[in-house]
């Protein structure tokens, strides 16, 4: 049974799901549930992917129905294995689980078999157009497209041709075979469009078994159908796309002619044949990114990001090594709904539902990005503690930890002004401040560096305020972090921000391409400190790091003796305030 993990939670109500409980009511489909996933592995899936899966797996789940994972591996071109390797582990990472996993090369065969069927029906002919011919005859959105001279090929002619492609007989590009619909249709998608074209290429999971290879439309509604797909949910870029889904489901009546998918019975491949039912709605649209599969693969190959999983990327395996949690991911799909209308949602909106989920969740610990040397004076030099942490301010059942104290410490650079600005509430020279679990130190001796800067504080920790005693209770205004010096790990940390600087960098209104708006400093890397808790933890796993915001162990170069943690997230939305 497919796998839903929110599936304890009320279903969230829209439009598709309101199709398929009409659709059970009246007995359709047999009152089954089978949807897809059907992704081309041609590059990672991103975030956008994630509404589709959660939409797919959801009707699945609720519905006590299946939901397949199916490879549209019908170009063979720009597609790879790791890929299909990256796909798999998102979906999964997102935390569902298939009930088979397919491929549309497993029905080549079929495909081919119904092309013959459409050729001895008169509803699909071989056309010798070159490319740039069929962009001339196909007219425009006011202009009638024109018939091409091979539309009234005669059958056997057209079957005999088909026949030659399929023996590699011809040159790629040289012919195509094209359906016989409607040159003056206003839906431009119905002006014969081609099924066939010619790849000489091999196929990674074929071979070289064939060299003429399906289109999208034509191949992807003979899958649904041989699959027992019963609700085909896309997004609406495909809705212009529908009557031609139907139009080839029409013509080939699967259902009613089992020798099309007697291929797949032989290979065990067999599956109630259905007559699927195409739904689009929204797709997901994020500000401050680029979804195009193609101009996210341009970002890689021209090195303007460290690949598709670096943490700035919308892609899956990105938001994953940057910590994003799967669950809130899912939260946020659930948020969005399912519409029609299509809009562009605020990243914020997202790093709220991950803030959210790693507020509840995340164990908090302790660490210094911008150091400063703060020496308690009035302690002895070679003085050791152990202090106890809750792991959780609001989640008990997390338990504490042991952090180390020493008269050493190293602080926030920025919790120190020597001349502070208006409302400052940190440490000044003569002030005090309340360290994270100590007491109050106070301020007596700023050291400074050749360049005038700050290099050291000297401090005296009043022993009255500190834990059980009389004065712990004492009121300051300002309570900083801090980590004992001899104790702390040094760290490497990514400080990530938003990709690009605009909330549209699709938009080339003024002149300007998408990748004249990347961030420049949105991946800066400091040197920190840490308690030692931090650089023994696994790789993926998060933490809050008090006051700084939220951050995740490496997933690939994390380890204790290199620990590496990539910022998560602030712990508010300092975005919202450049708006």
């Amino acid at each position: 049974m497919s796998s839903q993990p929110a599936a304890a939670r009320e279903a969230p109500n829209h439009f598709i799901r309101q199709i398929v409980v009409e659709d059970r009511a009246a007995g359709r489909h047999g009152g089954r549930v089978a949807t897809r996933f059907p992704p081309e592995p041609n590059g990672y899936l991103h975030v956008g992917h994630a509404k589709s899966i959660c939409l797919n797996f959801g009707m699945a789940a609720e519905f006590g129905g299946v939901c397949h994972l199916r490879f549209d591996d019908t170009n063979p071109v720009k597609e790879d294995l790791e890929y299909v390797r990256s796909i798999q582990e998102d979906v999964r990472w997102l935390g569902f689980e298939w009930d088979v996993l397919l491929h549309a090369s497993d029905y080549f065969e079929t495909f081919y078999l119904c092309a013959e069927k459409l050729v001895r029906q008169g509803a699909a002919f071989v056309c010798d157009l070159s490319a740039e011919q069929v962009r001339e005859y196909r007219g425009t959105l006011t202009e009638p497209g024109r018939d091409s001279p091979w539309r009234e090929r005669p059958v056997a002619e057209s079957l005999e041709l088909l026949r030659r492609m399929r023996a590699g007989e011809f040159a790629d590009g040289a012919r195509t075979l094209r359906a016989k619909i409607d040159m003056a249709s206003g839906n431009i998608n119905l002006r014969d469009p081609a099924i066939y074209r010619i790849r000489k290429v091999g196929h990674q999971m074929t071979g070289d078994a064939w060299c003429i290879y399906p289109m999208y439309d034509y191949a992807h509604c003979i899958s649904d159908a041989v699959e027992g797909i019963t609700h085909s949910l896309c997004t609406l870029e495909f809705e212009d796309h529908r009557p031609l889904y139907d139009w080839f489901l029409r013509q080939l009546d699967l259902p009613g002619d089992p020798g099309l998918t007697a291929p797949l019975r032989a290979r065990g491949l067999s599956m109630p044949v259905s007559t699927p039912q195409q739904i689009e709605f929204s797709r997901l649209n994020l500000d401050y990114t680029v979804m195009s599969k193609r101009k996210l693969m341009a970002l890689v190959a021209d090195g303007l990001v460290d690949g598709w999983d670096d943490p700035r990327m919308p892609t899956l395996s990105a938001m994953r090594r940057r910590g994003f949690p799967a669950a809130a991911i899912r939260t946020f799909c659930e948020r969005l709904g399912v519409t029609k209308q299509n809009s562009v949602i605020e990243f914020g909106v997202l790093e709220g539902c991950v803030r959210e989920e790693l507020d509840a969740h995340a164990p908090r610990r302790m660490a210094v990005l911008e150091p400063l040397r703060l020496v308690i004076t009035n302690l002895p030099a070679g003085h050791e503690e152990t202090l106890r942490f809750a792991n959780h301010p609001k989640d008990e059942s997390l338990g504490t930890r042991a952090v180390p104290f020493s008269p050493q410490l190293w602080i926030e650079r920025e919790d120190f002004a020597e001349v502070p600005p208006k409302g400052f509430h940190r440490l000044v020279p003569g002030g005090e401040v309340r360290l994270r679990g100590v007491g109050i130190v106070r301020c007596v001796e700023l050291v400074k560096d050749a360049d005038g800067h700050a290099r050291e504080l000297h401090c005296t920790l009043d022993p009255d305020t500190r834990h059980g005693m009389p004065g712990a209770d004492r009121k300051v205004k300002g309570t900083i972090h801090w980590v004992s010096a001899p104790h702390a790990r040094e760290a490497e940390v990514r400080l990530y921000e938003r990709l690009f600087l605009v909330p549209d960098p699709d938009d080339e209104s003024g002149g300007k391409a998408y990748r004249d708006h990347i961030n420049p400093g949105s991946r800066r890397v400091v040197r920190a400190w840490i308690e030692p808790a931090l650089a023994l933890a696994l790789p993926e796993q998060g933490f809050q790091f008090e006051r700084m915001g939220y951050f995740v162990a490496d997933r690939y170069e994390h380890s204790d003796a290199r620990p590496v943690y990539n910022r998560t997230a602030t712990l508010r939305d300092t975005w919202a305030r450049r708006a």
